[in-house]
């Protein structure tokens, strides 16, 4: 997207959403590793109860 259609517009409503869209997309990747990494933690290191 244009940066001059963004610094243009009266409400700023289309760069809040490219701002909230790039922080979504930074986000995500890091829940995903970060959600594996517990499963294997959880898989390997989880105490047996007998």
């Amino acid at each position: 997207m244009c940066r001059a259609v963004l610094e243009s517009e009266d409400g700023q409503s289309t760069a809040k959403g490219v701002n909230d869209g790039i922080v979504y997309l930074m986000v995500i990747p890091y829940l995903l590793v970060g959600g594996i990494g517990f499963a294997i933690y959880m898989k390997y290191f989880k105490k047996k109860k007998i």
